[in-house]
């Protein structure tokens, strides 16, 4: 069976970020992590809780280098980049407890990229159940865990699974 990810609430966001925009995910470091929504900084990439996420919980994980292509990443980006997915799966499944996660790349505008200059990896945790009637029928998404909150919660997993060797950039 067939289940599509509708979030029509996302739409200010793509219709709003215009190209010639600073990369949202460039310089990570000139904003603080707690207003940046920064989960978790390794010494290529870090994970960040999407501010407009499908489900609570969404995070991306973003190398710093900005670029579009999966195949110009370096190879220690790329290992970097898987370690940090599993670690990122590691801690939703821990804090937040989700059925399943939905793990992708949209690499380029037509395949639906938001921000398709700075690549990044998605993880949209899933919940039997967690579509229902308020997107289709009254245009709003119901999110029912403040981002402040479960940004708290996911950054102290993160940093209780990182504390005992935290990489410098």
């Amino acid at each position: 069976m067939f289940e599509q990810l509708y979030a029509p609430w996302r739409e200010s966001f793509v219709l709003g970020h215009k190209k010639d925009d600073e990369c949202i995910f460039c310089a990570p470091e000139t904003r603080r992590d707690v207003r940046g929504l920064i989960l978790h900084r390794g010494r290529r990439a870090y994970v960040v809780l999407n501010r407009y996420p499908y489900n609570p919980g969404h995070l991306m994980i973003v190398p710093y280098r900005h670029l579009a292509r999966l195949e110009d990443l370096r190879r220690n980006e790329r290992g970097e980049i898987m370690d940090l997915l599993a670690l990122s799966c590691r801690m939703l499944h821990e804090v937040e407890r989700p059925a399943g996660l939905n793990i992708g790349l949209n690499l380029g505008r037509v395949a639906g990229a938001g921000i398709d200059g700075h690549l990044h990896v998605h993880i949209v945790p899933r919940w039997l159940g967690d579509s229902n009637f308020m997107p289709v029928s009254f245009d709003t998404r119901v999110i029912s865990i403040d981002l402040r909150a479960i940004t708290r919660r996911l950054r102290a997993a993160f940093r209780r699974a990182t504390s005992a060797k935290r990489p410098r950039r």
